[in-house]
């Protein structure tokens, strides 16, 4: 079933809005096209996904309404970063998912997304942005922190 007319208005004004940072993951994805990435359109994440991308440590990192994948396939179980801590056993969630919550995240926030996930902590357990991504992903809803 597509999206109500009023979302898809409001997706587009997200997506005109985090378009800096969509620029910045843009030009990241265009050096990995040339270094052997893929790129594809996913609707259902409202991003280009940059597959195989070639460099950092593995997993994905969203940029606006850009994905950048070094794997092959986004579509892929990973572990919560609260599991990662041992802060208890969860089950695994899907990565596409999680890299979702980001995206719509960024159409909120826009240019300030970048400089408030740093604020919270960046790339941590401690950080409520990426709590908020593995909620989402684990049960289908509560995206925002």
């Amino acid at each position: 079933m597509p999206a109500p007319s009023w979302l898809r208005a409001l997706q587009l004004l997200g997506a005109l809005w985090t378009s800096p940072n969509t620029l910045i993951g843009l030009a990241a994805g265009a050096l990995g096209l040339l270094a052997g990435a893929r790129v594809r359109w996913s609707g259902r994440d409202c991003a280009l996904v940059f597959q195989q991308w070639p460099w950092g440590p593995g997993g994905a990192i969203t940029l606006g309404n850009v994905i950048l994948h070094t794997g092959g396939d986004l579509q892929v179980a990973c572990h919560t970063y609260a599991h990662r801590a041992g802060r208890g056993v969860e089950p695994t969630i899907q990565l596409d998912d999680h890299e979702r919550a980001h995206v719509y995240q960024y159409l909120v926030l826009g240019p300030l997304y970048l400089p408030v996930y740093l604020l919270c902590g960046g790339v941590s357990v401690r950080n409520p942005f990426e709590r908020a991504a593995d909620h989402y992903a684990r049960f289908g809803h509560g995206w925002w922190p």
